[in-house]
């Protein structure tokens, strides 16, 4: 590491220091929230997985029936995936809202009876799965945010910090040993001059 070994380095190292350790606490908070908001959203993802589970076992009494309504899957794509946006340490997250379908029209008369409830029951695995992908998004988000602010925070920690400290440690060395030369010289300098003048010089 080079640096100017002067008083106006120094300030500017001096600076940069404040600046480093003004700056790296805010880091280290972001990655708190970070961590924290990754563990909150993985477990809300484990209980919509759990819940999803439960809802695929229930199913399995009735979905041998679904060869009665081949066509009760074209109403099970969503035709739109609503979402919002939530911010966390100042990170944009997708929030999950509502899954709209089309509307199913079939024959009321002609459908089998449990049409309605089986679409029903369908349509809301389908809503978790979409809210399970739009969590999974988040924490994909968050994950690649906290790998760097992880790399900024150690950055700052095991390299920029100790570096300016460093330099300013050599700055001050090198400014002592200029000061303590240069009074030397000042001294040898008055001394000469003094024993120009006759001064100290026996009569």
């Amino acid at each position: 590491m080079k640096v100017k070994l002067t008083q106006s380095e120094l300030k500017r190292q001096r600076d940069a220091l404040r600046q480093y350790e003004r700056y790296l606490p805010t880091l280290q908070l972001k990655k708190q929230l970070v961590q924290l908001e990754i563990v909150h959203q993985e477990s809300a993802l484990r209980e919509r997985e759990a819940f999803l589970s439960g809802m695929k076992e229930a199913a399995e009494n009735w979905s041998g029936l679904l060869v009665e309504a081949p066509g009760i899957r074209q109403w099970l794509i969503p035709a739109k995936v609503i979402t919002g946006k939530k911010n966390v340490a100042g990170i944009d997250l997708p929030v999950f809202e509502r899954v709209d379908f089309e509307v199913a029209e079939y024959d009321l008369f002609l459908a089998p009876l449990w049409v309605d409830i089986g679409l029903e029951a369908l349509r809301d695995m389908v809503r978790l799965r979409e809210e399970m992908r739009v969590i999974g998004e988040g924490i994909s988000i968050l994950r690649h945010e906290l790998r760097i602010t992880t790399q900024r925070v150690n950055l700052f920690e095991k390299v920029k910090i100790p570096e300016t400290k460093e330099a300013i440690r050599l700055i001050k060395i090198s400014i002592g040993d200029q000061m303590t030369s240069a009074i030397g010289r000042s001294k040898i300098a008055k001394k000469k001059i003094g024993e120009a003048n006759g001064e100290g010089v026996a009569v």
